[in-house]
């Protein structure tokens, strides 16, 4: 499995926003920059993060983005889902039975990962940082 280039950016700039101790929004420019990537295309992927309902944009001169969750409710998963979708990983094409036993290991695999990344935290991660330094 390969996670998109998308969903790096979309983990670093959520991981960021809750780092942060302020409520007050950060710009696309600044988001941006604190990645090293274009803003029209972080601008692209911090829409997804809206339309999920994980961060809000805020109008006008002092406006830009900040979470809308709880800190401590952000996972890994709702953000992969909010860039890459919810599809699962593997479709077994074969023309057989239902209860393919190839289809049924990763499937099994994938909701193993899935709980794993449900359960990751960004704020503990954050938290992490800080013990760190």
């Amino acid at each position: 499995m390969k996670l998109s280039k998308a969903t790096d950016y979309a983990l670093h700039t959520m991981f960021h926003l809750i780092k942060k101790e302020s409520d007050k929004p950060i710009g696309v420019q600044q988001l941006a920059e604190y990645q090293d990537v274009s803003s029209t295309y972080l601008s692209k992927i911090l829409t997804k993060l809206v339309k999920a309902g994980m961060i809000e944009s805020i109008s006008g001169a002092q406006g830009g983005y900040k979470l809308k969750r709880n800190k401590q409710d952000v996972n890994f998963l709702d953000i992969i889902h909010a860039i890459e979708g919810t599809a699962p990983l593997f479709e077994c094409d074969f023309h057989h039975h239902e209860g393919c036993l190839i289809q049924s290991e990763i499937k099994n695999a994938e909701e193993k990962m899935n709980k794993h990344l449900r359960e990751t935290k960004l704020i503990d991660l954050v938290k992490k940082e800080q013990r760190l330094s």
